[in-house]
């Protein structure tokens, strides 16, 4: 899940003027199709002047010509730029009857496809996956769904986002108890081995099972080079792109998806006025859309 910072933390120096808000507000959609609101620039002053420090500007003009002309380093900043204006809140299990309806309606769906035509493939993209709680508790799914079964199938779960440190604490597969503060006791002491003191580590069976990558839904051509997906995951993330920017992230994920594949997105959002591409299905506290 992303989400948007909170604006809690340092109180900067560095004041912001609207102009210069604008302009960093277009700079910040043009990179990541999140587009912030006029009640956030308080915020973005709040979180950004740090920043400024640390790169030695004195002003939010100097910052915005660095992000324009600054050749060495300037991906390093984008990437910082992308840490600074969201906030990654998530954990396993999150969402129990949205997961409960991909496991008893979706997933059992594909089960008995595969089993039945005897190409037993899942391919699931989980795109925002943050620091990785939802694919490995969808591979976790895959898991107990299967049991000794799986080595017969083929699985990839394809795990994005934008944020480079998410991904790289993702990839590592470390935990704090926190993180699994909603998933099952017995589950944790199947899929995850306690190395430290409330430090638990993901178990390489579940960890096979995903790919991580770094993507930005606002770019096209990223999208293009997921490989096709039955299910696509992009949960609390729509939530804050503006109503285009909304059209064309849902627009890739149906050009991704297979025939009749399925979407989940977060419970708090929606895809009426998006698109009219989906039909939705009411589960018992949750809805999943399959592609038409």
């Amino acid at each position: 899940m992303v989400k948007l910072f909170s604006g809690r933390g340092f109180s900067g120096s560095i004041k912001i003027t609207p102009g210069e808000f604008i302009q960093l507000r277009n700079i910040i959609y043009e990179l990541s199709g999140i587009f912030l609101q006029d009640n956030r620039r308080f915020l973005v002053e709040n979180r950004f002047a740090p920043r400024l420090s640390e790169l030695k500007l004195k002003s939010y003009t100097d910052y915005i010509r660095y992000l324009k002309h600054e050749r060495k380093g300037k991906t390093e900043e984008l990437n910082m730029l992308t840490e600074l204006i969201t906030t990654n809140e998530t954990s396993f299990f999150r969402d129990a009857p949205q997961l409960k309806a991909f496991r008893l309606y979706t997933l059992k769906e594909l089960i008995d496809a595969g089993n039945k035509s005897g190409k037993r493939e899942i391919k699931i993209w989980s795109a925002g996956c943050s620091s990785g709680e939802e694919p490995y508790t969808l591979a976790i799914i895959l898991h107990e769904a299967l049991k000794d079964n799986l080595r017969k199938w083929r699985i990839r779960i394809t795990a994005n986002d934008i944020s480079t440190n998410v991904l790289n604490m993702a990839k590592k597969g470390v935990y704090t108890k926190y993180a699994l503060r909603t998933t099952p006791a017995p589950i944790i002491a199947k899929y995850f081995t306690e190395k430290d003191n409330d430090i638990y580590h993901v178990n390489p069976e579940v960890k096979r099972l995903v790919s991580f990558g770094k993507i930005n839904l606002n770019q096209e051509r990223s999208i293009k080079l997921v490989p096709k997906s039955h299910v696509v995951f992009c949960r609390n993330v729509i939530i804050y792109f503006d109503k285009e920017m909304k059209k064309k992230v849902i627009a890739g994920f149906y050009n991704n998806l297979v025939d009749d594949g399925h979407l989940y997105i977060g419970h708090s959002e929606s895809l009426h006025l998006i698109t009219n591409t989906f039909k939705s299905k009411q589960h018992v506290g949750a809805i999943s859309y399959r592609k038409i």
